[in-house]
């Protein structure tokens, strides 16, 4: 199922500073109650550490586990909500606050902090994190900490098991649909750490027909690439029957999730919030918690993909999904099924963590009446700023603070497929409801804010709070550039013999061997890499590394791509329409203190220039996060550091022993990219 015409055009140059298979479901009825989270340890605030307490480089090995219960979040989705079916609002709006409020995308020149302690006394032993002193964390590590530099090393190991079972699941009232979940639960149980602990996950393969493969999205698993989780890059699948115990520190805080990176699985429900308690750039007194937006295909993702793959090749869109969940419910148009639902208290203000866990859809946010104080990008942490929506496209993040400041009553939160981003949905649309104490069990009658109408463009300002430069940037970045002799509108697969490879994907999508990963090429000492692996080596670690990714003139759909990169996070210097000027775009870059996050929007038709230092040895992949382009071969990897790179120990040697014995009599080949 590899890419031939639908995306033809998208071409990636990669300039260095130095240098599916066919679902049988199981029988398996999934209901609402699935089995509690296995074992997992949360206090409500940062653990006690000693300044010393820092690695600069490579994480220790982890301690013993800990056997303490996670609690619940403050959200409570399975509250019963009023049975009537909503209709679209059309009362007037909700009454704004008294207050002069700040401009749509407006900074607050004061972020908010209650406390007026300095950037010393945050990481002092005294400042603790609480409502008012979010930008606390532990002794010498506080929000303007540089995590890529920093970051504790807490003594403690938080354990998960998560079991993937085949069934059915029911997310709108829609019927039984085929799923793949963790834990009986859509979406996947919650696994919660602090900042600076490790991570331990035992994965269990139940399924009897389908392999499997855990990604912990945007985690940097630093010196640990065996633990990425993308089968036929750094580890053979899980076989059925098999099991992985993935392990690794949070060297980073934030929101985010886990997935399956094994072909279009994840589609299936194979996907679950990951948070990382630490500080944050503003203050609140209640963490919500995780909440998840995805889109929903009546039928499996793999038929789905299968289907994809045919529109693509006349030039026709993918099917449209036919709704929207949240956390992981929703109603259908026919007014079936449940709202998720979350009760504030009027005077608090409220951090949620929203994740797009979509297949396709990027979706707009918003809660009517109220303001949304947005705090990160991903996993960054951002000088606060002001909106009314967010756009999320699939892979993404955003932190969210909302202040219960409006009367007391219900408001609809509404996730809504974004059209600009040249996304459809059949369902009614993506909606929760948030019910202030002491307002009654109804449906909303709220009315939405003004849909921004500045198309599919990122969020702005993303100005991360702990300032980065990309040193020496411009000089090195502008003078390759201007050199580049090849022609940027055409498609194809070049390089200029240096530093610069031109990758274009209907000529060479990327397909990897499952039984084969990339990882075991580098331990055998054999990198005559297969052209269609799309492997583009960076010579020298530690240098910074420039990719300039455009969408060529003539693409039959020339639409934005969701861009996720692995291992790191980037450095977002440019965008823009059009073809990439080699002599004027670099002009507009910026290279003090730009966007950082894992997951950007290139425009549609445009073009997205990106850094990011080659300072974690291994292999990675940056691919598009729709996912039935990366599952078409939108994808392109690269190697780093290979005389330091870790590489697989007997245990991952035995998973692709296993896995290889499985293929011989597997039930259903492999149809697709398999990542």
């Amino acid at each position: 199922m590899l890419l031939e015409r639908g995306l033809r055009g998208l071409c990636i140059l990669a300039v260095a500073s130095q240098v599916c298979a066919h679902i049988k479901p199981e029988n398996i009825l999934w209901g609402k109650a699935g089995p509690p989270v296995a074992v997992g340890r949360q206090q409500n605030g940062p653990p006690e550490a000693n300044p010393e307490d820092t690695v600069e480089s490579t994480p220790e090995p982890p301690p013993e586990s800990s056997s303490e219960v996670a609690p619940e979040a403050d959200i409570k989705p399975d509250e019963e909500p009023a049975q009537e079916p909503a209709e679209e609002p059309t009362e007037e709006p909700v009454e704004k606050p008294a207050e002069e409020p700040i401009a749509e995308g407006e900074q607050d020149p004061d972020p908010t902090f209650e406390s007026e302690a300095t950037p010393t006394e945050r990481a002092g032993p005294s400042c603790t994190n609480g409502p008012g002193t979010r930008g606390c964390w532990s002794p010498g590590f506080s929000i303007d900490t540089d995590f890529d530099a920093e970051w504790p090393t807490t003594g403690v190991t938080v354990t998960y098991d998560l079991e993937l079972t085949g069934g059915t699941c029911d997310p709108d009232g829609s019927g039984p649909q085929p799923c793949q979940v963790f834990n009986g639960q859509y979406p996947g149980p919650l696994i919660e750490a602090n900042w600076g602990d490790y991570i331990q996950v035992n994965v269990k393969n139940s399924l009897t027909d389908n392999g499997t493969a855990l990604h912990f999205h945007g985690m940097r698993m630093l010196n640990n690439c065996p633990t990425d989780g993308v089968p036929g890059i750094t580890e053979c699948p899980l076989a059925p029957g098999d099991t992985k115990t993935y392990t690794f520190q949070a060297t980073q805080f934030g929101s985010t999730w886990y997935h399956s990176h094994w072909s279009i699985q994840y589609g299936d429900g194979t996907f679950g919030p990951l948070v990382i308690n630490g500080p944050a750039s503003a203050d609140y007194d209640v963490d919500l918690g995780a909440y998840t937006i995805s889109d929903l295909y009546y039928g499996s993702a793999y038929e789905v993909g299968i289907q994809s793959h045919d529109n693509l090749q006349i030039d026709k869109p993918p099917p449209f999904p036919d709704n929207i969940i949240i956390n992981g419910t929703n109603k259908n148009k026919e007014g079936k099924g449940e709202y998720n639902q979350v009760r504030i208290e009027k005077g608090k203000k409220y951090r949620l963590r929203i994740i797009n866990g979509s297949t396709d859809n990027s979706i707009r946010v918003s809660l009517d009446g109220h303001t949304l104080q947005v705090i990160t990008s991903d996993l960054i942490p951002i000088v606060p700023y002001y909106t009314d929506w967010v756009l999320t496209a699939p892979g993404q993040r955003y932190d969210v603070i909302i202040e219960a400041n409006q009367t007391v009553d219900n408001y609809w939160f509404r996730a809504d497929a974004a059209f600009d981003c040249y996304c459809l949905n059949k369902g009614p649309g993506g909606r929760s409801i948030f019910i202030y104490d002491g307002a009654s069990g109804e449906d909303p009658k709220t009315s939405a804010s003004k849909i921004p109408n500045w198309g599919c463009n990122e969020e702005s300002p993303l100005v991360p709070w702990v300032p980065n430069v990309v040193e020496g940037g411009e000089e090195q970045f502008t003078s390759q550039a201007v050199n580049l002799q090849f022609d940027l509108t055409r498609e194809g697969v070049s390089t200029n013999g240096e530093n610069v490879v031109l990758w274009g994907v209907n000529m060479s999508a990327i397909n990897v061997d499952w039984s084969k990963p990339t990882l075991e090429y580098i331990q055998e000492g054999n990198l005559d890499f297969p052209p269609e692996l799309n492997v583009v080596a960076v010579p020298a670690p530690d240098t910074w590394t420039y990719w300039i990714i455009q969408e060529t003139p003539g693409t039959e759909v020339p639409i934005p791509h969701p861009i996720h990169l692995h291992g790191h996070d980037f450095y977002v210097l440019g965008r823009g329409k059009g073809v990439f000027d080699i002599k004027e775009s670099p002009k507009t870059l910026t290279y003090d203190n730009p966007t950082r996050r894992d997951t950007a929007i290139l425009p549609g038709g445009g073009w997205l220039v990106l850094a990011f230092p080659a300072d974690n040895p291994g292999a990675w992949i940056m691919h598009c996060h729709i996912a039935y382009h990366v599952s078409d071969g939108l994808a392109v990897q690269f190697i780093e550091g290979i005389e330091q790179m870790p590489l697989g120990d007997e245990q991952w040697q035995q998973q692709c022993d296993n896995w290889r014995t499985y293929a011989l009599t597997a039930p259903y080949p492999k149809l697709d990219s398999g990542v």
